[in-house]
């Protein structure tokens, strides 16, 4: 036990019991689970209650290490302060932080240096104790108090005490921090393995980045594989065949042919012929025996798109194909083998249609044994702008026209339009869209198709009435918008470009309603002045 220069040995002895059964409270309160803000609460309000203290506060450094910032301290209104902060050397307490070494000031009001800035001080007699928080030989926080003025025997001896302290938050400190540091490495690594594995599931054919989407590619991850038989089912347009290239492409017969067939584009006699082929003489037409599909994807992939158009022979026929392998030629009894993947695919109701008999419930499970759904394009609108562009540039390099952007306009009438015809129909929207759009370079709103000037797509654009007067505002808009973008906001040099007086432009801006503040004036933030 340290010998006690100021008190008597009892009096000494009844000090450091004190001492060392508040360090357990405040060791007690250190392990506890909470949050750290909440434990370091708690350290200062033990402080204020065993050592009759004042104003404890504990500061931490800013992640940039520029300056300390209060982590913890009783009064709300300090914790909510603006410039509650300091930097190094700044203060008494940024002299601690700057030197690593504690420092006491036996009387607040005869020390010049003192900055007073988080707290509101009286007139009363005042000292005040601040001790540097430590990690490895680095300063990385600070503990201050204040007490009634004492003798400077009895402030070091208080200074030696909040030493121990500091020493033990800064413990704690160090060890959170660590095991933040550690969960945000493993949080940081888990999103870039995340990200690495949705992009090597992501097939090199297929675009999106919804998450509807990035369900999709880990179905056809999980299945590609196996040789198990896929339904892929969807509405029009949405890519299903997309869906089983990618399948048989990243399958271990991708070496072998993928072989597609449209069974809603044959009636019954010529489908049963083009998937088991015929003999010849087998019907009339039949001049020469003819392989059928089935046999072309020996070893490989047969895609059967519109699965639920089979005829109820067929579907017996298909029946057999994939229950047993084999299949007779149409016109022969000769048994062949079938060595083929099956990927069906669909945009009918099967479950409605196998009520009303048109459709095989044992054909149904056979098929339906690893389903693959595809979202319609009006459910993951989060992916229209990313296929707009690739369209963009696919059909402008075609037509070997530079299209430099898509207008605003254009944009808010694509992000409105409700596209029945999915992806198909947005590839042929921006096809024609690129072609009404290679004079200027920019893809405006009036180029878009007809079937998408539509009222809710022409009020998307700023205009509320499907008429002409309302057409003439969405161009001049549209057009006044571009020009103002390529001069950035510079209304002389639009003004010069489309002709027309500044006046004019000014004018336009506040009929069309064009909101020319957000889009183009650069504002300042006034800086908050720091207290001093």
């Amino acid at each position: 036990m340290p010998n006690c220069k100021f008190d008597n040995p009892t009096l000494c002895d009844q000090r450091h019991i004190k001492e060392l059964e508040t360090l357990a409270d405040i060791a007690r309160t250190l392990s506890s689970k909470s949050q750290q803000e909440e434990v370091l609460l708690e350290v200062i309000d033990v402080l204020e209650k065993s050592r009759s203290v004042k104003r404890g506060t504990l500061m931490l450094l800013t992640a940039d290490g520029r300056e300390l910032r209060v982590e913890a301290v009783k009064d709300l209104k300090v914790r909510q302060a603006e410039g509650a902060a300091y930097r190094r050397g700044e203060g008494i307490t940024g002299q601690v932080l700057e030197s690593g070494e504690l420092r006491v000031v036996p009387l607040v009001s005869d020390e010049p240096r003192f900055k007073g800035r988080l707290h509101g001080r009286s007139d009363e007699k005042l000292s005040f104790i601040c001790v540097p928080i430590m990690v490895e030989n680095e300063t990385v926080g600070t503990l201050s108090v204040d007490c009634d003025a004492r003798p400077l025997p009895e402030l070091n001896e208080l200074a030696r005490f909040l030493s121990i302290v500091a020493t033990m938050i800064a413990n704690d400190v160090s060890a959170r921090r660590t095991s933040r540091m550690e969960r945000e490495v493993l949080e940081s690594e888990n999103l870039r393995l995340r990200t690495e594995m949705m992009e090597k599931f992501q097939p090199e054919n297929m675009i999106g980045n919804s998450h509807l989407m990035h369900e999709v590619y880990t179905r056809i991850h999980q299945v590609s594989a196996s040789d198990t038989t896929v339904l892929i089912r969807g509405e029009s347009g949405t890519g299903k065949e997309l869906v089983a290239a990618a399948i048989h492409y990243s399958s271990g017969r991708a070496k072998k042919p993928f072989v597609k067939v449209n069974c809603a584009a044959l009636n019954e006699n010529l489908l049963e012929s083009e998937l088991f082929g015929h003999e010849k003489g087998a019907f009339t037409g039949a001049l020469q025996t003819r392989i059928g599909r089935v046999q072309e994807a020996e070893g490989g992939t047969l895609f059967l798109d519109e699965i639920g158009d089979f005829s109820p022979t067929t579907q017996v026929k298909l029946l057999r194909v994939l229950q047993e392998r084999t299949y007779e030629r149409v016109g022969s009894n000769e048994l062949r083998k079938a060595n083929v993947r099956i990927i069906a695919a669909t945009n009918a109701d099967l479950e409605t249609a196998i009520l009303e008999n048109q459709f095989r419930q044992d054909l149904f499970y056979r098929i339906n044994v690893f389903p693959i759904h595809l979202p319609a394009l009006r459910a993951r609108r989060d992916d229209i702008l990313t296929l707009t562009n690739f369209f963009v540039k696919k059909y402008a390099k075609q037509m070997a026209v530079e299209i430099r952007r898509v207008s605003t306009p254009a944009i808010n009438m694509l992000m409105a339009y409700h596209w029945p015809g999915n992806v198909r129909e947005l590839e042929n929207t921006i096809e024609y869209a690129v072609l009404m759009g290679r004079e200027d370079g920019v893809i405006h709103g009036h180029d878009l198709p007809p079937t998408l000037q539509t009222p809710v797509a022409i009020a998307a654009t700023g205009s509320n009435q499907h008429t002409l007067k309302a057409r003439v505002a969405m161009l001049e808009r549209d057009l006044i918008v571009d020009s103002l973008k390529r001069h950035k906001g510079t209304i002389s040099a639009a003004a010069r470009e489309l002709g027309i007086t500044e006046r004019m432009v000014r004018y336009k801006i506040q009929k069309l309603d064009i909101d020319y503040e957000t889009l183009f004036k650069k504002r300042r933030k006034k800086k908050t002045p720091t207290r001093k």
